[in-house]
């Protein structure tokens, strides 16, 4: 298309200069702020921020909220996907708008939605008085399993996209010579289809984490300030405690957490491709 690599380059390059402009730079100054003070550049507040026993606990909660979303968006998206792929044609484009659909309705509209459903007054509390399970109604919300169940509504639909496209490219007599070979269905899935789909699980675990770590609508409504994440902790900091310099600690340690997560999960889809 192009006669040399510099006309490429050439037309790339004003989109390059309004990224770096508009979205880079910003980012890049105020990271800066965490590692500057009066006496210079340090990384006292970092060490800062993460002796106070409070921060520390919020960082674990989000890590730890983060990694069983994934997961288990990886495990439910799995099975979905292979249902879906193994549909008739007219079937499998029903089923991938459904799982679209949530995508195209705002995150405050889904997030609200599970107020009606976990409320004091909500479907779940009125199933469960109404079966005799209980006598009063049980507490779902501002816990971390309703920022849980949340988080994993919210980003499910990404990762079995994910996995709909890599089981899609899969070579379609992998499974079938596998099964004739003596393989059983668990062999089947470790042996075959995880290595040959690890691009896929890389991509939308990265997408489930990172925005389970970045989202700020779900922690905020159904955790509130009960059960605390790092982005909510941010938020508190720039608009209640003026405090850029730990905003923009917790802004690093996103984002590190983020490319920590990315190359986690790339190291071991290679390694098992490798075994």
């Amino acid at each position: 298309m192009f006669h040399n690599r510099a006309e490429a380059l050439a037309l790339a390059l004003p989109a390059a200069v309004f990224a770096a402009v508009v979205f880079l730079a910003p980012v890049v100054i105020l990271l800066a702020e965490g590692f500057r003070n009066a006496d210079g550049w340090s990384v006292s507040a970092y060490s800062g921020f993460l002796s106070d026993p409070l921060n520390r606990t919020v960082f674990l909660r989000t890590l730890r909220l983060g990694a069983a979303v994934t997961v288990v968006a990886a495990v439910i998206g799995y099975a979905a996907a292979f249902a879906i792929v193994n549909l008739p044609p007219k079937g499998k484009g029903r089923m991938i708008g459904l799982v679209v659909l949530p995508l195209m309705i705002s995150p405050v509209a889904r997030t609200y939605a599970w107020i009606v459903i976990l409320g004091r007054t909500g479907i779940v509390n009125q199933a469960l008085t109404s079966v005799g399970l209980t006598d009063e109604p049980v507490r779902f919300l501002f816990t971390e399993t309703a920022v849980f169940v949340g988080l994993l509504q919210l980003f499910l639909p990404l990762m079995i996209l994910a996995l709909i496209s890599a089981l899609e490219n899969m070579p379609k007599d992998a499974i079938p010579a596998a099964r004739v070979l003596g393989a059983n269905w668990f062999q089947v899935f470790w042996k075959v289809i995880l290595p040959l789909t690890r691009e896929g699980l890389v991509i939308g675990g990265t997408l489930v984490f990172t925005g389970s770590l970045t989202a700020y609508i779900t922690p905020a409504i159904l955790g509130g300030s009960k059960v605390l994440m790092l982005e909510t902790l941010l938020y508190q900091r720039v608009t209640v405690a003026n405090d850029f310099v730990s905003a923009s600690v917790i802004a690093f340690i996103l984002i590190v957490m983020s490319f920590a997560a990315n190359l986690l999960l790339k190291r071991l889809a290679t390694a098992r491709s490798k075994r």
